[in-house]
């Protein structure tokens, strides 16, 4: 690629908040590649959950992208960062986390990141290599950059402020434990949501001109809304999707989104560079290509990425049976019954429910159909005889006979 063809690839699906911030980081990131020299880029990931979802890897994507254009990449553990919890678009205080959450979710994260990164080019790190050993001195040569007012002009600590409600002093930590990241790793390029504007562009930059070198370009990607196309994806929401999730099941969430949103999930989460991206906007836009193919090519791209082709191919495959033909899927997974037993339990010794409780709210809620009859009592016995178990829209086992 050309150094404007990086520029425009690497500064796809920015979000700043300022067209004069946009442009003096993307000067900047010019002046870097021109270098010609591998970038040293890393984003960091605070592990206060086990599970990912696509929003997650908006990020990941963009470290992939830098990736394969040659420059180093670091995928960065915040193993002390998420002690805090990171207090930026927060109405309130995070509740601390003991290390030893913090290291069983961290046990995941990179393993779920390799879906996308490449592992032989990506580097793993633990902020806590260096952040373990600071010293009270050490924190008040941090703590001397900057200003009180600078922490409480932000908004979510403003509004906490002007609310009555508490804002603690280690919240204010965590802009300084980031920004102390980039100054460990020398870093030309950080990655980050549009949350982590403060922490890269003021808090890192400013720190790592302190130490003597060079402020980071901040590359600061928008935030992906969920399946309801409004708000942003959240778990707590149900507006998710799980990176974990089977092809099918993403398969059909991603059918699920708003047209209006589907530019957004383009520009975010998929492998299109701007060039083809455009054309499949003004190929939609001059009526070309119906917004249903459009949303077709998406679901397939976001499945493979995850899945491979085959599992995209079937997942298209299940959702056309389903949905458009309103017919049952043509393979789905099979559960031997060798004596009645409760509705409850065949699905979730089936697999298409975590436990027993929340099989039970499934029925509860009219989720749940045996041959197509909607089952409401949690204590309905199911033969032992063949029959098709559909959970929600998505998910079918088929019954049968036989031993487990």
């Amino acid at each position: 690629m050309s150094i404007d063809e990086q520029v425009a690839l690497l500064m796809q699906g920015t979000e700043y908040g300022s067209e004069q911030i946009k442009e003096a980081m993307s000067a900047e990131l010019r002046e870097r590649l021109l270098e010609r020299r591998p970038l040293r880029v890393y984003c960091g990931y605070d592990p206060r959950t086990t599970d990912l979802h696509l929003g997650h890897t908006i990020t990941m994507r963009k470290l992939r992208q830098f990736q394969e254009l040659g420059h180093d990449v670091t995928f960065l553990i915040g193993t002390y960062t998420s002690l805090i919890g990171d207090p930026s678009d927060q109405d309130k205080v995070r509740p601390v986390l003991t290390p030893e959450e913090v290291e069983r979710n961290a046990q995941t994260y990179a393993q779920q990141a390799f879906k996308i990164l490449d592992r032989e080019k990506t580097k793993v790190r633990y902020n806590s290599e260096w952040l373990a050993l600071l010293t009270f001195g050490d924190l008040i040569k941090l703590g001397s950059v900057f200003t009180v007012q600078q922490f409480l002009a932000r908004d979510m600590f403003r509004d906490r402020w002007d609310q009555g409600d508490p804002v603690y002093l280690h919240e204010t930590f965590y802009a300084l434990m980031q920004g102390y990241d980039a100054v460990q790793l020398e870093t030309d390029v950080q990655v980050g949501g549009t949350d982590q504007l403060f922490n890269i562009v003021v808090a890192g930059r400013k720190l790592q001109e302190t130490f003597g070198q060079k402020p980071q370009v901040g590359i600061i990607m928008g935030i992906l809304p969920g399946t309801d196309g409004v708000v942003k994806m959240s778990k707590s929401l149900g507006n998710h999707i799980p990176i974990l999730a089977s092809a099918e099941d993403m398969y059909g969430k991603v059918m699920s989104v708003p047209d209006e949103a589907m530019l957004q999930y383009f520009r975010l989460v998929t492998r299109w560079t701007p060039v083809q991206i455009a054309e499949i906007e003004e190929a939609m836009g001059s009526g070309r290509l119906h917004p249903m193919e459009a949303k077709k090519k998406l679901a397939w791209e976001i499945v493979d990425v995850f899945h491979g082709n085959e599992g995209a191919d079937r997942a298209a495959q299940h959702f056309e049976w389903v949905f458009q033909r309103r017919e049952l899927p043509i393979d789905m997974p099979r559960f031997a019954l060798t004596e009645p037993m409760s509705i409850v339990d065949v699905i979730s010794g089936s697999g298409l429910a975590a436990s027993a409780s929340e099989a039970r709210r499934l029925v509860q809620q009219g989720g749940v159909r045996l041959d197509e009859q909607r089952v409401r009592d949690p204590g309905h016995l199911v033969p032992v005889e063949e029959a098709v178990l559909q959970v929600g829209k998505r998910r079918f086992v088929r019954l049968v006979p036989g031993v487990h």
